[in-house]
């Protein structure tokens, strides 16, 4: 979901709603994504129809009611490093997300509507290296797991450094 942009949280609510319950029909969601709207240079945002995207407190919340309310069906709720920055994004562990993502290569979808942070790009855009991530993770106390698209666990001997 993306949020925080032409939306409201009784939307939020009814998309989680939705959610659940095509999970309990089809099994087919690995995860949930929130990812909070980046305004900067957004045409909508450009053109006086959206807001300044969620706040803080909602994106928080976005992530701790997903987590309740796709309880146990969807059991991953991940946190967009790159909408949110590293940091924040770190933060959601504890608050109902599990996963940080990954790294990105040619990350232009978020940096074309103004954030700050995916892949360095003219030394504009923050970049997060595995250990990076690893360290972040760590920082907030969680154990950090290399895996796949399919949430299977990686051999972290494996995992090659790009």
């Amino acid at each position: 979901i993306m949020f925080g942009h032409v939306d409201t949280p009784v939307s939020w609510a009814r998309h989680l709603q939705h959610l659940r319950s095509l999970q309990a029909r089809t099994g087919g969601i690995t995860e949930f994504v929130p990812l909070p709207f980046v305004h900067m240079e957004s045409p909508v945002f450009l053109r006086g129809g959206a807001r300044r995207g969620p706040t803080l407190r909602e994106c928080v919340l976005m992530h701790a009611v997903g987590r309740i309310a796709l309880h146990p069906l969807i059991p991953n709720i991940q946190a967009s490093w790159v909408k949110m920055g590293p940091e924040q994004a770190a933060k959601l562990l504890h608050c109902g997300a599990n996963d940080m993502g990954g790294v990105l290569m040619n990350e232009s979808i978020t940096r074309a509507a103004g954030a700050e942070h995916g892949q360095a790009s003219c030394g504009i855009a923050q970049e997060v290296s595995a250990h990076d991530m690893e360290q972040l993770i760590q920082l907030a106390g969680r154990i950090p797991v290399r895996r796949n698209t399919f949430y299977g666990h990686i051999d972290s001997g494996r995992v090659t450094s790009i």
